[in-house]
């Protein structure tokens, strides 16, 4: 599943530093997250399915009682309990003493992996059609749109969305190991943040999906929403035991695949070269006499992920490199709390 058809001259690309360390010049927030797709993000609420524990006044719902915000049950009166929060009307029926308690709203935190793997550094799509913005070329002069781009572009909604409405968002880049990280905050300044960070470039190195799990819930105290975003191209096995340890967390996730449109269709016609972005080296072959056995092999594969999510009771979405991310993110998070809301309404 490592082997893609041989994309751009990897000789060119820088190391693993972000932009501005390395000198390059500034990341360019626009060519994270087209105006469009801010438009349609802006108005949606990214909920956990769980939960949440929280460290300040939010929109989520806090397991921990108190006196704030939407009532959730009465208790008992105990000797030097606040006496402005007891329920009179109870008392005029019952002649008994009964506090109110509320369920406290609290923020989410969310914490935002990014797979940036040799892998993601394939892409078919030209770098001009897939920016919206009539940039022919990246800022380090690629002229294609790889999986990378699109799988930044989409942790760049993720973190808009959160950002806005007062949560925290923190980020890793990972390959066989976390390569980069933020720490959660919901400062102003941490989108531009988010954004440096991402402006890095995919590594030559292999995926070790159960490590950076490892890594990761080693430096989280709390319960987040963990928003996976990868091409998955690693053991089904080893993504199902990385999963396990984070269910047992009780964290919520979301898992965000994303494929480039030859990956999926295979629609190549003439005998090409196939180079392992991952150290495999390089194949000639004619496409069309494995085509067949490819396109099973690959939609097993993705049907695997997919159901391995569902299993743990996680969110999974496929995101394709040649489609447009504003309708994709937008549609998903209106059902996935559409369903939240009916999940509490029953």
């Amino acid at each position: 599943m490592a082997n893609t058809p041989e994309s751009t001259d990897r000789s060119a690309t820088p190391g693993p530093a972000v932009a501005a360390r390395a000198g390059l010049p500034e990341a360019d927030a626009s060519l994270y997250l087209h105006p469009q797709t801010l438009a349609r993000l802006g108005s949606m609420d990214l909920r956990a399915k769980m939960i949440v524990e929280g460290v300040m006044s939010g929109q989520h719902r806090s397991p921990y009682k108190g006196f704030s915000v939407e009532f959730a049950q009465h208790r008992p009166y105990v000797k030097g309990d606040d006496l402005r929060h007891l329920d009179w009307k109870v008392f005029g029926r019952s002649d008994k003493l009964y506090l109110k308690q509320y369920e406290q709203e609290t923020n989410l935190d969310l914490v935002l992996l990014v797979d940036c793997s040799g892998s993601m550094n394939y892409g078919s799509r030209s770098y001009e059609e897939a920016s919206g913005l009539g940039r022919k070329t990246s800022v380090d002069g690629r002229s294609n749109w790889t999986k990378y781009d699109h799988a930044t572009a989409t942790a760049a909604a993720f973190a808009y969305m959160a950002l806005k409405q007062g949560d925290r968002v923190g980020l890793g880049l990972f390959a066989d190991a976390l390569v980069d990280a933020l720490d959660r905050t919901n400062a102003m300044t941490q989108w531009r943040r988010i954004v440096g960070v991402l402006s890095q470039h995919p590594v030559a190195r292999p995926t070790d999906f159960g490590h950076v799990i490892d890594q990761t819930l080693g430096k989280l105290a709390t319960r987040c929403l963990i928003v996976i975003i990868s091409d998955f191209f690693e053991d089904p096995a080893r993504v199902r035991t990385a999963l396990a340890r984070i269910r047992h967390k009780r964290h919520d996730v979301v898992l965000v695949q994303v494929v480039d449109e030859r990956e999926r269709s295979f629609d190549f016609d003439d005998a090409l070269p196939l180079e392992g972005l991952e150290g495999e080296g390089i194949v000639k072959m004619d496409p069309r006499s494995v085509r067949t056995a490819y396109l099973k092999a690959f939609n097993d594969h993705c049907e695997e992920v997919r159901k391995t999510a569902r299993g743990f009771g996680f969110d999974f979405l496929q995101v394709c490199t040649h489609d447009w991310l504003g309708p994709s993110i937008a549609g998903f998070v209106a059902k996935r709390n559409a369903l939240l809301k009916r999940s509490k309404a029953g």
